[in-house]
Parts: C-alpha cells; structure tokens; sequence
C-alpha cells in the first residue's frame, strides 16, 4: 500500500467522485482548511451531472413518489412516449425497488420526506452562488421561473397536495391562463392553455461548465484532483482506508464516498447492501432550435423539461430502469425529439446531440448521507437520483461536517445509508 502516485503524502481526506456531488463536497472541505484528494475515472462534472435538466429550485420538496402514483404507473409504462419505462426483464431485479417506492409515496410519510428534501434544497440557489463568487462565471447561473404547463386547465389546481407542499416551505405559486401563457413564454404551443409559475429559484446555462469551473476552483484553492478508476474499498486496522485503482493501492485517513450509482458496488464486498436503483436518464439538445425559453418548463403531462442553454435548447427528461450495463434505448432519444417538437412547434429539430447517464436512486426520494455503524472514516454521500444538482451544496457542507466532527444542528436521520 503506497500514497498516491507513490510519493504524493496522503491527504486528510480523499472524495470518490468527482460529479457535483464530490465538486460541492471537495470544497466545502477545503473550505474547512482540509488537504483533500478528488479522485473519478471521468472528467469532473462531465458524467451524471453533465446531463441534467439544470434546475436549481428551493422548492424541489415533493417526493417522486405520492399518494395515487399507482393507478397512473401502468398507463406511463404502456406509453412509447411516457416518462417511464421498465425493461421486461429486469422487473424481478427492481420488485423490491418498486414496491418500496410505492410504500413510500403513502400519505403519512410524504411530510417526513418533504422536511427532508427542505434541508438539502432550501438554500441551493445561494450557496452555489457562493461556490461561483470569484470564479469569472457567476453568470452561469441566472434567476428562473419553473413553468409546469398544462393542457387541461383542470390539471393546473395551485392547490394540489404537492403545491401546497412547496408553498408551505415558502414557495411563491401563482395559476396562469392561455395568454399569460403566452406572454410568458411565446415559443410554447397553444395546446398548453394554463400553467402553474413557481417563482424565486434559478437555472443552469451549462451544467457541464459549472462542473469545469468548481473543478477549476478546487485545482486553484489547493485541491489534488486526480484520474483513477477505483475498484475496492477496505478499512485498515490501524485507520483510515485503502482505496484500489487499477494501479495502485493508497491510503487516506477519512474517505468520502460520492460515486453515484456506482458507490454501492463498492460497499457490497464490505457486507452493507443498500437499496439503490440506476434509472437511465435522457436528454436532446438542439444546437440552433430557432426558439428559446425565458424559464424552465415541464410538459407536465409527459413529464419532461425543457430549458433555454449555453449549447442551445435542452430537453430532458424519462426515466429507465433497465440496468447500468443496458444499451443506449435509442426509442427514448427519438420520443425526445418528437415531444420536444410537439411542445415548440417553431422548433428546429434537424441538428441535435444526444446524451444518456445514470441516475442513482433510492425508493425514498432522498440520497445517503452519514457515517456507516463499524465503518469509522467513511462518510456516504450518494443517490441523490432527480436533485444531485440542487442537493449538491448544502450536501457538501453536511459531509464536511460529519468528517471534521462539526456540530450541524441538522437531523440526518432520514439520510442514514442503512436506513432501508
């Protein structure tokens, strides 16, 4: 067992992971005056992260699974174009997921998961403000409204349990009709004839260079970002942990745990099996659309979003459950292009690129964050599934302060990794 690169001393402490997660993570300890390690096969930020839908909301506060979600599960998986779909089979290898998921979407432990997701979003929009100051690219975060447009003006109710969700946490709601609609955002096809408008949140213009310029930031402020790919993970007797590249075998004396949805293939061998699902997402993005959006805004009947970016327009969204080692699902990709199509009738949808990764997921809507009971110096922080982004800052102070012993105030019981 060496330190890295055979010479290099060990840090205080070495992040697995280098999505926004591990970005956010990485300097938050620096911040706490830490010598810290950021370690992924890929370039940081250019995975997972890179492919989202780039919103970052306070009020992302209502759990993916709600009471009723059943009755509409088989007509979406039905749907070549719903937001769901499961490959036949892999169902028997998700049963638990899912049956879990749905137990978790009943009406007594919504608010519990609500209250959750309230403590790792409600601060977002600023703290990656804070992460941006004084790099030369704040503007790649601009204030945003996050339109949810209906086609049936009964579908629009800003008193729905999910809406009152997020107001209850301060959310500023307000139902508009076909001609604010417009006004709002005239790219968007008339079939939509009424929207809910949640205000005070922001968007991404490139989540891909958010995470180039924190991966910047982190090189700057001091930080050892290096390109491995670890494959084992063991505790040793005197302290600290080992970590396995394909070269090498390195020693850190606190490791954080921020792989995604391969963190969980590491901690298997260690005896701790933690519930988490890859769920493949999708998104287009056209390179000279002809058309741009003021706001991120989500068909809410087919459930995607799309998004004005840097690269031109993005469409986001579905979720497929098929595996980490499944194919591309090209069918997805194409289903992209023609809602995305039905949603902006102006749109140029003749040059597009396309991009797939891994979301990791658990059945509670919520990541693992905290230590792991007779695993001392190993913190987790992973399965962020739908809100790695908005959840990325205020998880990086967390973990910052469980490694360095800082008292939070914070609960973290619902984030516990062997909570299932």
């Amino acid at each position: 067992m060496s330190t890295a690169n055979g010479a290099d001393p060990a840090p205080d402490v070495t992040v697995l992971g280098a999505g926004i997660i591990g970005l956010c993570t990485a300097l938050s300890l620096l911040e706490k005056g830490l010598k810290v390690r950021l370690i992924d096969r890929d370039d940081p930020g250019q995975a997972t992260s890179f492919g989202n839908a780039g919103i970052i909301s306070p009020w992302s506060v209502v759990p993916q699974s709600m009471p009723g979600l059943w009755k509409k599960v088989p007509g979406w998986l039905l749907d070549p174009l719903g937001p769901v779909t499961v490959k036949p089979s892999y169902l028997p290898r998700m049963a638990f997921w899912g049956l879990r998921f749905l137990y978790e979407g009943r009406a007594s432990r919504i608010g519990e998961i609500s209250e959750a997701m309230d403590l790792l979003n409600r601060d977002c929009v600023s703290l990656f403000r804070q992460h941006l100051k004084g790099t030369g690219h704040e503007g790649l975060i601009r204030d945003s409204y996050y339109v949810h447009a209906f086609r049936k003006p009964k579908d629009a109710d800003p008193d729905s349990t999910d809406y009152a969700m997020r107001r209850a946490k301060g959310a500023e709601i307000l139902r508009i009709g076909p001609e604010e609609l417009r006004s709002l955002e005239p790219a968007l096809s008339t079939d939509f004839k009424s929207a809910i408008v949640i205000k005070g949140q922001a968007r991404a213009l490139s989540p891909g260079r958010i995470g180039e310029v924190l991966a910047q930031k982190f090189q700057n402020l001091g930080g050892d970002l290096q390109r491995q790919s670890i494959s084992a993970i063991h505790p040793v007797e005197s302290g600290g942990w080992c970590y396995h590249s394909e070269s090498s075998a390195d020693w850190t004396p606190k490791l954080v745990l921020a792989m995604g949805v391969w963190s969980t293939k590491l901690l298997k061998p260690l005896g701790l099996h933690i519930p988490l699902q890859s769920e493949r997402g999708y998104h287009v993005s056209f390179s000279d659309p002809g058309v741009s959006l003021n706001n991120s805004v989500m068909d809410m009947d087919m459930k995607f979003v799309a998004s004005s970016m840097e690269e031109g327009l993005r469409v986001a969204g579905t979720a497929e459950f098929a595996g980490l080692d499944a194919p591309i699902n090209q069918r997805r990709l194409d289903g992209l292009v023609k809602l995305a199509s039905g949603m902006l009738p102006d749109l140029n949808a003749k040059e597009f690129t396309t991009w797939s990764g891994q979301r990791p997921s658990l059945p509670d809507s919520l990541p693992c964050i905290g230590a792991l009971e007779g695993f001392p110096d190993l913190v987790t922080a992973f399965g962020h599934s739908h809100y790695g982004l908005m959840m990325a800052p205020k998880t990086g102070r967390l973990v910052a302060d469980l490694v360095t012993g800082t008292p939070s105030n914070n609960d973290l019981t619902p984030f516990q990794p062997l909570r299932f």
